[in-house]
């Protein structure tokens, strides 16, 4: 099917309207007002990270639900002590915010703390819907887990399909973030082939260095898509004065995730049974310039250009 640009520029617009974003509670007691950076009502997910505290997401997430937000707390599978404590936390929770989604994944580490070893073992529990939450995320791997075999990976989407079906909860996917659409929509349908129904929500990164990028791509397990920037050395070299004092002078590619989102957008656009529904901005230190850009891009903003667009900023 041939589009005009109209046409195609509408299903981007119409894409990241419905886009989600992040921010750590660190990062979070540097916002004086969340306002000046977001558009009242945007969904932010409010991470936990190993080893903190999970009361200071209680806070932040009471803080943005004060502010105008729909906050959704993050919670780690194997960095939950017991049952009692999810229970303990859930009922403050509930109690102090009222929120009624999250977002529950395994966890970044070697070993569980407590008695989870997984995110299917917490939803068993039953505690989330005890306690008011309904619509819950859970971690999808395009690229595969640095932590999780990939038949594991798919073991955990069918389980998880089924518990959706048995159950009143409402679950989604919600995927690392990706550099490149291709193998990330070859996942979507090697995965609905095998039987996925629940929608996904796609991992896109923000505006931050390609330092962090590449950091945090090591980290989580990126990777086809990181190989694809690390291959190309002049590119890369390119990408990383570009965010220096000489960027301005050489002919960098864009460290925005223009052609990402395009093709994300377009392909998921055309393929009418493609379970991506939506994406999700990882800000990874960069929330105002990726909260900028993305409500650019969602406003019509924007021109097409290439492979990609130029966000008028």
């Amino acid at each position: 099917m041939n589009l005009s640009k109209e046409q195609e520029k509408q299903i981007i617009i119409d894409f990241v309207k419905k886009t989600t974003i992040e921010e750590t509670p660190g990062g979070a007691e540097k916002i004086a007002n969340f306002n000046d950076i977001l558009r009242a009502g945007t969904t932010v997910y409010v991470t936990f990270l190993p080893g903190s505290d999970f009361a200071d997401t209680i806070t932040t997430v009471k803080r943005l639900k004060q502010e105008g937000f729909n906050p959704v707390p993050h919670f780690s599978a194997r960095s939950i002590p017991s049952a009692k404590f999810l229970e303990q936390n859930l009922q403050s929770l509930q109690g102090e915010t009222g929120v009624n989604e999250g977002l529950l994944i395994g966890g970044g580490v070697a070993t569980q703390v407590g008695d989870f070893s997984c995110s299917m073992e917490v939803l068993k529990t039953g505690l989330f819907e005890k306690y008011g939450i309904k619509k819950m995320g859970v971690a999808g791997h395009p690229e595969g887990s640095p932590d999780i075999p990939d038949v594991d990976c798919m073991t955990a989407i069918r389980e998880k399909n089924a518990y959706a079906k048995d159950t009143d909860m409402k679950l989604y996917i919600a995927t690392q973030f990706v550099f490149e659409s291709e193998p990330c929509l070859k996942w979507e349908k090697r995965i609905r082939d095998e039987g996925n129904e629940l929608p996904i929500h796609i991992g896109v990164p923000g505006l931050a260095t390609v330092k962090t990028l590449l950091k945090l791509a090591k980290m989580c397990g990126v990777g086809s898509s990181m190989r694809m920037l690390t291959r190309q050395p002049s590119t890369m070299a390119k990408l990383m004065l570009k965010d220096t004092f000489i960027g301005k002078y050489i002919n960098a590619p864009s460290s925005e995730p223009d052609v990402l989102v395009r093709q994300l957008a377009v392909a998921s656009h055309l393929d009418k049974d493609c379970l991506i529904k939506q994406m999700h901005m990882y800000p990874l230190g960069g929330l105002k310039k990726s909260a900028s850009w993305m409500y650019a891009v969602a406003d019509g903003e924007f021109d097409l250009r290439g492979k990609g667009f130029k966000v008028n900023l």
